[in-house]
């Protein structure tokens, strides 16, 4: 084992003395190298669809996917339909009614719109006082002629139809026939190749129509969803990058002290992001918003690499190297350290490969890129064109600054940090049993953590931050409309999601036992569907529209008594024939709502007892849906939302177990390797375990959710994390290499290199928390639980690893054998 780690010793001399003797060349092979990732930004495309990137796969999405293929409705929005709302105090008045009408009219005379037909409570009512009026201009003179007890009569007559229903608001009174909000669904008539952005244009013109209109009338649609998601990048890029950045260069300067080194800083930070990006072009991976978190992490491991390696430099300096043999000794020294930190970096961020997720995995495979990306440039380039830098410098006179450390054991901040070394000689037995109590306290109480997927999460709230409109162009955000229009329809409407769950069945429904097959497994329902006052399960199926029509039809009502063997309304022969019968008649359109064309599949939707959770609704959906005899699959949007957040849920603690464990695996045997001090590897990860725990148990203290975004933390905390105890434990075991005497080297490595991680903390942290200033929610909770997770992973560093190297040096001390047979057991 012990020549394996003088190969990998070997192998760093051999790239250190590379990067110092030929620096120019190192430089402008990294430039080109950037020149050639820059080539591949324009690639990168922007995805919006946030339904289907999370529920691809899903079985209960794809069926979700046949209802709305096979049934449709008027919920059922795509890009060649726009929902036209009508808010008011009572939408159904002569007055209301031609208002929509009109804006119809207006809206089919233009060829540009692309109008087919639309459909909505005034179209109906028109129809009802006058079933030859098909188009707008003659259904609005329909309307114009009734007088309003014709019009009221005529909602009357179209309110029994559950379409009705489902277009005007809850708060319909048919006594009056009046209500507050509703849904008129335009469907266009688009050639193939048509886009989103063509859809946007649409719905744009279309509510630029209606703000001529002297009421309440806005369209909606996936389009403007899409659009505004796609907007949002973009717009919070633009709002919060600068934030960041400034932050950014504020502590870099205090960290730097310098502005060429700051300005070289910033060039790697840079050329990292630019790196990253070219990669996602060319591998062909868009950029969701959940993206937008991946450039403040490289940012964030950027900072940290780039101010030790110059702090590290300059205390050699400092010490009277010159400056070729005070950057070889520097990247030596730190090479094993970020390469510790990117290998222990990729496991919290490679983890996320493993989630049912796609963009989960390609997150954390865009992650575990960067992170290597940071590597290679901080690593290599920064110190080349560093010595370049001084070389020319020094050339042309150009006096340093400030080229001190940030914290030495004579300053204020390092006599601080070392306080802890103090504490922690005097109980370290009785520190690590208290800080183990405390992080399993926070572990168990964080498990309660609630898990959410929320299209809204991602968009503005409708109710915007104060400090939003106080952002000067070209800052400022644009103005967003969907969230508000969102609340509306769940808060005022009933939909199907709302009111149901749906059943999808599919088997050969032209058999003689199909109906009853379909029917049967709602003598025993569950619990949670609701039971009328006649003892029978409420629902909606091709069987209650054969019943229904059957008692407003007796021709038919013969038909199917004649093919009911048992005499329970259900027709069990010639079944094909009914459906002939059915399909022809005024109720063929409600049937077809129910039964495909082909006969092949079905819909049953079933009313849900309020109060009934989602957890609720899914368990027992799937239950019965195992009780038909032909394929049954229980769906729905909640059930949909249900199924991701419990993958969500999954993936994020099997990401944060996998990146513990690797990681542990791993530094127990680089540290044998390279050390031949395994123990030193189980160390490293004692605080990251506290850091985690505390903030797992924070973020329920806040009541944070995991979500799409904040679901990737666990493990990517553990990837940023682990960074400063890793930087603590390596600089430790140099100085007690040196010296062994562990209260000096841990004295020292806390004053010295935590001076350092002090730096890179406050910059990370405070730059990340910038994400709070982000338009939508889940980036800003993310922004404050990613700053807590980097001062966590600092503060537990400082706290709990003094008091476990002098537990781990008292073990060593008093059992060298045992620690030798370990070392020999791994080396085996």
């Amino acid at each position: 084992m012990t020549s394996i780690g003088n190969r990998i010793d070997e192998t760093i001399s051999q790239l250190t003395e590379l990067i110092v003797s030929r620096p120019r060349a190192v430089v402008i092979v990294f430039l080109l190298g950037t020149a050639l990732f820059a080539a591949g930004i324009p690639l990168v495309e922007t995805e919006t669809d946030l339904g289907d990137r999370y529920s691809e796969g899903l079985e209960v999405k794809e069926a979700q996917d046949a209802v709305d293929e096979e049934f449709g409705g008027p919920f059922t929005t795509d890009s060649e339909t726009t929902q036209l709302i009508h808010d008011g105090s009572d939408v159904l008045t002569q007055e209301a009614l031609l208002h929509v009408l009109h804006l119809l009219e207006r809206i089919n005379d233009r060829p540009d719109l692309r109008m087919e037909s639309a459909h909505g409570p005034a179209t109906m009512v028109a129809q009802a006082l006058d079933p030859a009026a098909e188009t707008p201009a003659e259904q609005r003179r329909a309307v114009d002629r009734a007088t309003d007890t014709e019009i009221r009569q005529a909602v009357k007559e179209v309110s029994a139809s559950r379409e009705f229903s489902m277009l005007v608001s809850e708060d319909f009174n048919r006594n009056q026939a009046s209500a507050s909000a509703s849904i008129t669904v335009i469907k266009h008539d688009v050639p193939s190749g048509f886009d989103d952005e063509d859809m946007d244009g649409i719905l744009t013109t279309i509510n630029t129509l209606a703000e001529d209109e002297p009421a309440d009338l806005r369209a909606f649609g996936s389009g403007l969803v899409d659009s505004e998601l796609e907007d949002v990048i973009s717009d919070s890029f633009v709002m919060v990058m600068p934030v960041v950045v400034a932050l950014l260069l504020g502590f870099l300067a205090i960290a730097y002290r310098d502005p060429f080194d700051l300005a070289l800083g910033l060039i790697a930070l840079l050329m990292t992001i630019v790196w990253t990006f070219g990669f996602l072009g060319y591998a062909g991976i868009p950029f969701g918003q959940e993206m937008i978190i991946v450039p403040v992490l490289l940012l964030a491991v950027g900072v940290d690499f780039g101010i030790h390696i110059i702090n590290r430099y300059r205390e050699e300096k400092v010490s009277g190297c010159d400056p070729v043999p005070a950057m070889r000794t520097s990247i030596n020294q730190l090479s094993i350290a970020f390469s510790i930190v990117t290998a222990t970096a990729m496991f919290g961020f490679g983890a996320n490969l493993f989630s049912d997720l796609e963009p989960m995995r390609e997150m954390g495979l865009t992650a575990a890129v960067g992170i290597v990306f940071a590597f290679v440039i901080f690593a290599g380039f920064l110190p080349a064109v560093k010595l370049r830098a001084d070389r020319l410098r020094t050339r042309y006179g150009v006096p340093e600054f400030n080229s001190t450390p940030i914290a030495s054991e004579e300053s204020s901040l390092g006599r601080l940090l070392a306080v802890s070394a103090t504490v922690g000689k005097r109980a370290p037995v009785i520190l690590v049993i208290i800080l183990l109590i405390f992080g399993a306290g926070m572990g168990a109480y964080g498990t309660g953590v609630e898990t959410t997927f929320e299209q809204e999460d991602f968009l503005p709230p409708e109710d915007e931050a104060w400090y939003v409109e106080h952002v000067p162009e070209p800052f400022a955000p644009g103005e967003y409309t969907a969230t508000e229009t969102l609340n509306l329809l769940e808060d005022r409407f009933v939909t199907d999601q709302d009111q149901s769950v749906t059943i999808y069945v599919e088997g050969p429904f032209e058999e003689d036992h199909a109906l009853e097959a379909l029917a049967r497994p709602d003598n025993d329902p569950p619990s949670t569907f609701a039971v009328g006052s006649d003892e029978q399960v409420e629902s909606q199926s091709i069987v209650t529209v054969i019943r229904s029509h059957a008692a407003q039809d007796p021709e038919f009502a013969a038909l199917v008594d004649r093919n009911d063997r048992n005499d329970n309304g259900i027709p069990d022969r010639n079944l094909d024939l009914i459906y002939d019968e059915l399909f022809a008649s005024s109720a063929g359109p409600e049937a077809r709502q129910y039964l495909a064309d082909d006969r092949r599949a079905a819909q049953i939707e079933y009313t849900i007892e309020a109060g009934t959770t989602v957890d609720e609704i899914a368990a027992d959906g799937a239950d019965h849906a195992d009780s038909f005899r032909y394929a049954a699959t229980a769906t729905g949007t909640p059930l949909i939302y249900n199924a991701i957040t419990d993958i969500l849920f999954v993936s994020s603690i099997q990401g944060m177990v996998l990146a513990l464990i690797l990681s542990t695996v791993f530094l127990v045997i680089i540290y044998a390797v390279l050390e031949q001090r395994p123990g030193i590897g189980l160390i490293n990860v004692f605080p990251i375990g506290i850091a985690i725990a505390s903030l797992l148990g924070t973020m329920r203290l806040l009541d944070m959710p995991l979500n799409a975004v904040t679901g990737l933390l666990l493990s990517f905390a553990i990837g940023l994390g682990i960074d400063y105890s890793v930087h603590f434990t390596h600089r430790f075991v140099d100085e007690y290499n040196d010296q062994p005497e562990t209260l000096s080297a841990v004295t020292t490595t806390l004053s010295r290199t935590g001076g350092a991680l002090t730096g890179s903390m406050l910059t990370t942290s405070i730059g990340t928390g910038a994400l709070t200033l982000a338009i939508t929610p889940v980036l800003g909770d993310f922004g404050i639980l990613i700053a807590l997770s980097v001062f966590y992973s600092f503060a537990a560093s400082v706290v709990a690893l003094p008091p476990a190297l002098f537990l781990w040096d008292r073990v060593v001390a008093s059992d060298a054998t045992g620690i030798e047979r370990v070392t020999a057991l791994l080396g085996s």
